[in-house]
């Protein structure tokens, strides 16, 4: 399998999945201002959409959107437990974390990264971010991990989101079982190999 990364997406939480399974794969950096590959190729004859991360199999079948990706991985190795069994409530809770990861504290930070939003629009994306991160202090003042006390694919995930926070000088410590989460997440193996080599 070849991951293709970028440094500061959440081409990381991929990296990181992959790690936890020891899965075999090829890393491959991509250019986001050029979208070009770290071997001169035309990133978007890879992923039409332009953006990391992608993962392309080892049949050619390329997987985009990285909550897609990680559970794709997850599921090739049940026995670690990364991801609920398809079809069971459990998943569908993990699917569920997901996309309130995805739709409201990654989509709710990336608009910051625009350097052309208005300071007014700055700041109701900033106050809305906050209050959804209220959501995660309350679930993690109760567990260890975001389903459970079990490390599974959505704590990758919101891991590598997190990691934005300094880019606006937003302290996690004002969360203070997120940022203690946080903590616990970045001392896992798989964690600090990811941050290493995705770079």
């Amino acid at each position: 399998m070849k991951l293709y990364y970028a440094p500061h997406t959440c081409s990381l939480s991929p990296l990181i999945v992959l790690n936890e399974l020891g899965l075999p794969h090829e890393l491959i950096k991509v250019d986001n201002q050029t979208k070009r590959t770290a071997d001169g190729r035309d990133f978007r004859a890879i992923n039409p959409k332009g953006y990391v991360a992608a993962l392309e199999l080892d049949n050619g079948e390329v997987l985009t959107e990285g909550p897609a990706i990680i559970q794709y991985l997850a599921d090739l190795k049940p026995e670690a437990k990364l991801a609920p069994p398809p079809g069971s409530w459990p998943r569908v809770r993990l699917q569920e974390m997901l996309n309130f990861i995805t739709s409201e504290i990654h989509a709710g930070i990336a608009p910051l990264f625009n350097p052309e939003l208005p300071d007014a629009a700055r700041t109701i994306f900033r106050e809305r971010l906050l209050r959804r991160m209220a959501v995660l202090e309350q679930a993690l003042s109760q567990r260890n991990h975001l389903t459970g006390n079990a490390f599974t694919v959505a704590d990758a995930y919101l891991y590598t989101i997190l990691g934005w926070f300094k880019f606006f000088a937003i302290e996690l410590s004002q969360w203070p079982a997120v940022a203690a989460y946080e903590k616990r997440i970045a001392a896992r193996p798989s964690v600090q190999a990811a941050m290493q080599a995705h770079i």
